[in-house]
């Protein structure tokens, strides 16, 4: 399963009155990650708009806090696909601090379902959307 990271910054802004992050704030992490995941696949939430007339939403997301994220940590967030079923893609993510022996502070898994734009209704993943997953390793292993 090929990885893709993205950095992360804890502001003040994204803590509680003890300076950990708050739980809220994790989802807010997780979501510019796999944006950043399908740029580098060399694609857009845009392009797949506009040139293919489908958006991805989100269906579920499951998040597990096991350690605090602190004020001015640096982080990591390691996005992979873990599963590519016919309309939707489940994500696995994990974050962690940036030079550290790497133990995962939360875990997501987030299953986004694609949508025709039109009429907000499941439809299938593009095909040439898949095939590029395939060809360039950042689809399930």
């Amino acid at each position: 399963m090929a990885t893709f990271s993205w950095p992360v910054r804890v502001y003040y802004e994204d803590t509680d009155a003890s300076r950990v992050v708050y739980h809220a704030a994790y989802v807010k992490y997780f979501e510019p990650a796999r944006t950043g995941w399908l740029r580098a696949q060399g694609s857009s939430q845009h392009a797949l708009h506009d040139e293919l007339g489908v958006v991805f939403t989100v269906a579920n997301i499951e998040v597990d806090f096991l350690r605090p994220a602190r004020l001015d940590d640096e982080l990591e967030i390691g996005v992979a696909v873990e599963q590519a079923r016919r309309a939707s893609l489940t994500f696995a993510q994990v974050l962690h601090r940036k030079g550290e022996d790497n133990a995962p502070l939360a875990r997501a898994r987030v299953r986004v379902g694609c949508v025709d734009f039109q009429n907000f209704r499941p439809c299938p993943l593009p095909e040439a959307f898949m095939d590029h997953l395939k060809k360039t390793g950042g689809g399930p292993a």
